[in-house]
């Protein structure tokens, strides 16, 4: 049995190195093999972190007789979808269709061409009621294969062909948008939220940033979607739980970071990953309501700190970049327990050691722990958060970013992943590169943040974004990649995070190319999200960001903590650009070809409207004033 895991870029797959199964690696190896032996391929995808992972490799991938059945009848690949998130996304999507209980560890039996015609998430090693045994499923499978071929392929292409067939019969918006679509998905999140212990739906449950965000989006002019979010962000903190206890709900109160999912409806028996996009996009949401809400603001500040102090403290590598997550598990005095180390106090949690780390360092998630550190690191007045968020895009862009502009999605300890860079690198990366260019006035962020969304307009085809140098080459060559996939889950979608980029870069730049590529990808995506509004947060919060007047607050002066500055840090709006730059920086940016800072050299705050500034003001009173009426 070759041994192809063991040197693996990913954590992942390098725990699965030892099984007794015969795993490849993503790519073309494994289908050609399938192709010969004439068997399916079991694809089982899954993540460092993941709990139900590591229960199943020791019930299953770690059983020599399991191993045997998957030698004898298939080929078997592992992936991590952190890594793949494309092959994640592909199969994720066809699994739907046997299964409504999506998750990981997900197992997909497909044909050697790549189509599924199977798949589920965990099964145990011997059966329990219904649930048939992993055993029983290979049978299973190896039986439908060899006995009632036709069938099976027949099922796979079918599938195959209603997915590349499932953004049809949606017609794109078109006339003035208004406020009707977000009042109505306001509206669904409110009939959704469960009015007994706050958040959505029931168990399990998740903290849904990005609807969250959006509910805060609309907070200024919607007041009971601000309410909402100010409930489930005090939920999921365990804002109200009885002190003393390390944990509350979702949060890890010592260490400041929140977990992935609770089991529980009450937000009790969490799931102990602690995964970089949930507190990325958990910090900028707590900064808003710091913003938003005033009765919330002290709390929403308290937790806002944890949170920075988890990402500096715990995910951040000592060479700048962001870690992709925390495992579940950790070994207590030599026993391996799920969340037993966060169900001990300061001192004897000091005394042991911490889940391991998968130090994988992802360039989108980076992009959203960079925009989230140097957001609240501006409007919170912290600048050991913005020094972070500088350290983490510096080291993603020294080593993530080649020669001819394209991204490296993946790599951990210098080592480079072949995987291949999504659309949501790109999207994410630029979004938080735009986010620090507005936190420090360094026009370079906003530089490099164009040139990545210069790099997906120019490769967009049929869409209005596509992947620099194509998709992933074996999903393409089998007819399975999901073209600009719309799906969003815990965090944004290719297409949503482009969208904001190219909203953000509009706002500071004046091209309106940008502004029309978010127009039209949001218009496109509306059906799907309005009727089920906590599946497309991210979307909804652009298309709500599109709506709003174009607006930008631009402070030059050589103190960043003047009043006026303050003024500027201070105001939230949706649709409302606030950046403070020095004389120096405002000349940089005008260079660079940002015409908004074109003759902004005089020391004074410059408000505008459609690129259209007024007066300068050089008093705060008077600024605070103009920003009243400024609606």
């Amino acid at each position: 049995m070759a041994d192809r895991l063991a040197d693996a870029v990913s954590p992942y797959l390098r725990s699965h190195a030892a099984n007794p199964v015969d795993w490849f690696p993503w790519g073309d190896e494994p289908f050609a093999e399938a192709r010969r032996r004439d068997v399916p391929v079991l694809v089982s995808i899954g993540y460092s972190t993941c709990h139900w992972c590591h229960v199943m490799s020791r019930e299953s991938f770690s059983d020599p007789v399991i191993a045997s059945r998957l030698a004898a009848h298939f080929v078997a690949v592992k992936v991590d979808r952190e890594e793949h998130p494309d092959v994640d996304a592909s199969y994720l999507a066809a699994a739907g269709a046997f299964t409504g209980n999506l998750g990981w560890p997900l197992n997909v039996f497909v044909t050697p061409e790549g189509k599924a015609f199977y798949a589920g998430t965990y099964w145990p090693p011997t059966a329990v009621g219904d649930i048939p045994s992993f055993g029983q499923v290979l049978d299973a499978v190896a039986d439908a294969w060899t006995a009632r071929r036709p069938q099976v392929e027949s099922t796979a292409t079918a599938i195959a062909d209603s997915l590349r067939q499932s953004l049809d019969g949606h017609t794109a918006v078109s006339g003035e948008i208004g406020t009707g679509p977000f009042d109505s998905a306001v509206a669904e999140l409110l009939a959704y939220e469960d009015s007994e212990f706050g958040g959505f739906g029931g168990a399990p449950k998740f903290p849904v940033a990005p609807v969250l965000l959006f509910l805060l989006e609309r907070g200024v002019d919607a007041p009971p979607a601000l309410a909402l979010a100010s409930r489930s962000l005090a939920a999921l903190s365990g804002r109200h739980a009885a002190p003393g206890q390390p944990t509350a709900a979702l949060r890890d109160r010592l260490e400041g970071g929140f977990f992935r999912y609770a089991t529980k409806r009450d937000w009790t028996d969490p799931h102990f990953e602690r995964m970089l996009y949930d507190n990325a996009q958990l910090l900028t949401a707590f900064t808003r309501l710091a913003q938003l809400d005033a009765e919330a603001r002290d709390w929403a500040v308290e937790v806002a700190e944890g949170i920075s102090a988890f990402l500096m403290g715990v995910m951040q590598r000592p060479g700048g970049g962001f870690a992709s997550a925390q495992d579940s598990e950790s070994s207590i005095d030599g026993v391996r327990r799920e969340g037993a180390y966060f169900a001990l106090g300061a001192e004897a949690r000091a005394a042991q050691e911490p889940p391991p780390i998968d130090a994988k360092i992802l360039t989108g998630w980076n992009g959203l722990a960079i925009g989230a550190l140097a957001t609240a690191g501006f409007v919170l007045s912290r600048d050991e958060w913005i020094v972070a968020a500088r350290r983490a895009a510096d080291a993603v862009i020294d080593t993530h970013l080649r020669a001819d502009g394209t991204l490296v999605r993946a790599s951990i300890g210098g080592r480079m992943s072949s995987a291949h860079a999504t659309l949501e690198d790109y999207g994410m990366l630029a979004s938080g590169l735009l986010d620090l260019a507005t936190a420090t006035g360094e026009v370079h962020y906003a530089s490099v943040a164009r040139s990545l969304i210069d790099l997906t307009l120019g490769a967009a085809g049929s869409g209005v974004f596509g992947v620099p140098g194509g998709a992933d080459p074996v999903l393409v060559a089998q007819g399975t990649a999901i073209e600009n996939d719309p799906s969003e889950g815990a965090y944004p979608s290719g297409l949503s995070a482009l969208a904001r980029a190219c909203v953000s870069l509009h706002l500071l730049g004046g091209d309106p190319r940008y502004r029309e590529a978010a127009d039209r990808v949001v218009r496109r995506l509306l059906p799907l999200a309005v009727p089920r509004p906590v599946s497309f947060g991210a979307t909804l919060a652009v298309a709500s960001a599109l709506t709003q007047p174009i607006a930008q607050l631009v402070v030059v002066g050589e103190d960043r903590n003047s009043d006026l500055a303050d003024l500027a840090r201070s105001r939230f709006r949706s649709g409302l650009l606030s950046i403070v730059v020095t004389p120096a920086q405002a000349v940089r940016f005008a260079v660079a070809g940002f015409e908004l800072f074109d003759g902004r050299d005089r020391e004074a705050a410059y408000l505008c409207r459609d690129f259209v500034c007024r007066l300068p003001i050089v008093e705060a009173p008077d600024l605070a004033e103009a920003l009243d009426l400024f609606r």
